[in-house]
């Protein structure tokens, strides 16, 4: 899972980058990387870490020029070399950089080719520089010395065409543009705006989430639709296309569980009003289940859940309180490689209150539940406190399946749902009540219930294992638990490279 932004200005873009990297940060805590643009010259800086620590003063005088893009990362398999942190950048057949969220399912096939027909050489493992090679190969066969908007989209649909999986991607081409596209089933969101500066003049920006566009006074223009592109050449004239016309909307609904901030708007639905819905219905399915349940408060974990937790608290009738103190500096702990590192996390994340437990029947709420191992010592704390009861709600359904579109989430072995029964889960983490939220009133939650999108299918395949891109294969999956499992999450590259990179492109 990474956050992308684009922008495209006439003044210095490098403070706005930064800043939207920052709203972004949620997305990706691993790696941060940007490249800015001044006539014709590419300036490069990413490294390993939070935005505020791969950006200093020095790094931020040398980023110069009104475009840029920019990106922060968690990795998808594993590896956490700097190497592998974005934007990436080719010379041929332009000057171009690119930074990608998602997650090819058919980088290996692609890179192979690569390598044997389109004669393009792939440094890193990172599907990201695959994508790039792909998009850079399509726009050379157009065989332009000037590339023009259709010159780009016809690049674009050769993508469409070639790549299977989840991408949503901002990338620059020196001298010429800006370009930004989403798979055909949109699994990952983008969005774009505008704003007009004081002379009267159009800038545009791309992003993951709304609330990046929000927080640099753009005003929201659209989702960048699945299957669309979008190319803002240098001279700031807006160009969009479908360029993949059987595009099926099936965006992941786990962005609305977990991933994105709750203030974002994202193919038209409120996140904050999906989790609130969230929260309704789990509340009724609580009221169906255990119509005299003597819950006396509920407690959410921090943070995503707490919109959840509140609303059904309010349905119950059940007293909220706020039963952890958390500690915002710790990440997050399903994606931390090994099961001791998680183990000490968790200590170290969350501290309880002890007087919220004492006595009480208490029911938690987590947004979801992927390895248990975070919930089974959350209920040990509760208990610890003097809790007399611990339930346990689950705002998602039971994750049972790996994730192949860009959340690294572990080897199906390792999903305490997998190949279990709702009972059998209780008894592992030690609650005296569990509850999971039903597919389809998560599905129910998503969609805005005023009409007022077309959003109707979501890619749920964590939850029931469908894949909606129909290329995943039992071969597949074990390659990617081969890659994910905690034995084969080691860094692959322990170099420290300052990572910064004046790039200049003769042929702009």
């Amino acid at each position: 899972m990474c956050g992308i932004v684009g922008i495209h200005s006439y003044s210095p873009v490098n403070q706005a980058l930064y800043d939207a990297l920052t709203v972004l940060q949620h997305r990706g805590q691993d790696a941060a990387g940007m490249v800015t643009e001044n006539q014709g010259n590419f300036f490069l800086r990413k490294s390993n870490g939070l935005v505020r620590d791969v950006f200093r003063t020095r790094h931020m005088k040398r980023l110069e020029g009104s475009r840029g893009i920019g990106h922060v990362r968690y990795p998808t398999a594993g590896c956490s070399s700097t190497a592998e942190s974005q934007p990436f950048y080719v010379n041929s057949p332009y000057g171009i950089v690119l930074a990608h969220n998602g997650n090819l399912t058919n980088a290996a096939d692609l890179k192979k080719a690569l390598f044997k027909a389109d004669l393009r050489h792939v440094n890193t493992t990172s599907d990201s520089e695959v994508l790039l090679n792909v998009f850079a190969h399509e726009l050379q066969l157009q065989g332009k010395i000037k590339p023009e908007s259709e010159d780009i989209f016809s690049a674009v649909e050769s993508v469409y065409q070639r790549c299977t999986g989840a991408y949503a991607v901002v990338a620059m081409i020196s001298g010429y543009g800006m370009v930004a596209f989403r798979d055909p089933h949109g699994i990952r969101p983008l969005i774009y705006g505008k704003r007009t500066n004081k002379q009267g003049k159009d800038e545009y920006m791309v992003a993951s989430e709304s609330v990046a566009l929000i927080s640099q006074d753009f005003e929201v223009i659209s989702d960048i639709e699945p299957g669309e592109a979008i190319y803002i050449d240098i001279e700031g004239n807006l160009h969009r296309k479908t360029c993949a016309p059987n595009a099926v909307k099936s965006p992941c609904i786990f962005e609305h569980v977990y991933f994105a901030r709750p203030d974002s708007i994202i193919d038209g639905c409120s996140v904050y009003k999906a989790r609130l819905r969230m929260g309704e219905y789990l509340a009724e399915k609580i009221q169906k289940a255990r119509p005299d349940h003597d819950i006396d408060v509920v407690i959410p974990i921090p943070d995503t859940s707490r919109t959840s937790a509140l609303q059904l608290a309010n349905v119950l009738g059940v007293k909220f309180r706020e039963g952890f103190m958390k500690n915002r500096y710790i990440g997050r702990t399903f994606i931390m490689p090994g099961q001791a590192q998680r183990k000490k996390s968790v200590k170290q994340k969350l501290n309880p209150i002890n007087l919220e437990f004492k006595d009480k029947n208490v029911l938690l709420v987590d947004d979801s539940i992927v390895r248990g191992t975070t919930c089974r010592q959350i209920i040990d704390m509760a208990r610890e406190s003097g809790a007399k009861k611990v339930y346990f709600a689950s705002a998602a359904p039971a994750i049972r399946y790996p994730n192949v579109y860009g959340i690294d989430m572990p080897a199906k072995e390792e999903l305490i749902a997998h190949g279990r029964t709702v009972e059998q889960i209780q008894d592992l983490i030690g609650a005296d009540w569990l509850i999971y939220q039903d597919l389809q009133d998560l599905i129910k939650s998503a969609i805005p219930t005023d009409g007022s999108t077309d959003l109707k299918d979501f890619d749920c395949s964590v939850f029931n294992g469908e894949y909606v891109t129909g290329d995943i294969t039992q071969e597949y999956l074990q390659n990617l638990e081969d890659m994910r499992n905690d034995t084969a999450k080691t860094s692959l590259d322990k170099e420290d490279e300052s990572g910064l990179i004046d790039l200049h492109n003769d042929n702009s």
